[in-house]
């Protein structure tokens, strides 16, 4: 038996939380800044005057992306931000593995507590009657 929807949606909220919370981390560090992000972005190449840039694109976007009318803007957003991170992780010779669970999260979360992308993206079809 299918779980009620009111049950899925708040799994899909859920989702979205804890998805959101790694985010706000990660942008939380940037602002902060210190000597582990420091030694992060030199060893990935990038130069320590984007901190404060990516630390508030990413800030924005989780903002965008909790807000339920702007919810599939924020997905979006997030999962540009998430690919320009990937592509500079395997640039780097770093795994890249978090970086695409936590994009995938973002859109699973995002599909479970907005009934109107079901449609759109169904897991599956119902048999055609013959």
């Amino acid at each position: 038996m299918a779980a009620p929807v009111g049950k899925i949606v708040w799994v899909g909220r859920g989702i979205s939380i804890l998805a959101s919370l790694a985010f706000l981390m990660s942008a939380v560090m940037k602002f902060k800044g210190g000597p582990e992000v420091q030694k992060g972005f030199s060893h990935l190449g990038l130069p320590e005057s984007m901190m404060l840039p990516l630390a508030i694109l990413e800030l924005s976007c989780v903002v965008i992306y909790l807000i339920p009318p702007t919810a599939v803007l924020g997905a979006v957003l997030l999962a540009g931000y998430m690919g320009g991170a990937i592509v500079t992780h395997w640039r780097a010779g770093d795994p890249f593995f978090v970086q695409a669970l936590l994009g995938v999260l973002v859109w699973l979360g995002l599909y479970l507590r907005e009934p109107r992308l079901r449609p759109l993206l169904p897991l599956r079809t119902p048999p055609r009657e013959s």
